[in-house]
């Protein structure tokens, strides 16, 4: 999952760099725009990420068995 770090890695600097308030207007914008895609390529990342996510279910017999992880909203 190395995209995503690289991607979250990315938006982390942008987001200092916008912080700084040092950009132009243009460059402020600019940097917006690429880390909304960048937020949203990682969200698509984490997306996937919680549907591959299973958890472990210890049956009767000492088996274990895996279930789709479930999460709570």
């Amino acid at each position: 999952m190395a995209k995503f770090e690289d991607a979250l890695h990315k938006l982390e600097t942008i987001v200092q760099k916008l912080e700084q308030g040092e950009l132009t207007l243009e460059e402020s914008v600019r940097l917006f725009e690429q880390g909304v895609q960048l937020s949203t390529a990682c969200r698509q990342e984490l997306d996937a990420a919680e549907g591959r996510v299973q958890k472990l279910i210890a049956q009767r017999d000492g088996e274990l068995r895996t279930e789709a992880f479930e999460a709570e909203d």
